[in-house]
């Protein structure tokens, strides 16, 4: 049995003044933690930022209560979070965690899944 794919986005804000550190830091996330993302179901996963700090992430996932827990179990983690939180204004919690997740209202394959031609 297939389970559906959850697209899950959400959206954050990064201090426009830490802007460049976030982006450098990055360019080339800790292997380790690329890897632990991946074992935790965190696909295709991508960050898009705009110049006055508004952070958009878009991942896909089966769970996205599983990829947060599995994620909150490991150390690599942790100590990514405990460095990234200092970047984003108004934060609760991590920012894994804490982010506004927002809801989508429209997928194209979906759409075209349902299409009948006449």
């Amino acid at each position: 049995m297939s389970h559906p794919i959850q697209r899950v986005c959400f959206q954050l804000h990064v201090k426009p003044e830490l802007i460049p550190e976030y982006t450098r830091r990055h360019a080339a996330i800790w292997p380790e933690m690329a890897q632990a993302l991946k074992d935790n179901g965190w696909n295709n996963y991508s960050l898009f930022l705009r110049p006055d700090g508004l952070l958009i992430g878009y991942f896909e996932t089966l769970s996205l209560e599983a990829a947060q827990a599995g994620m909150g179990a490991t150390d690599v983690n942790a100590r990514w979070q405990a460095e990234m939180s200092e970047f984003f204004v108004d934060l609760e919690g991590e920012p894994d965690t804490g982010f506004q997740q927002l809801t989508e209202v429209f997928h194209l394959e979906d759409q075209l899944g349902t299409t009948t031609t006449t």
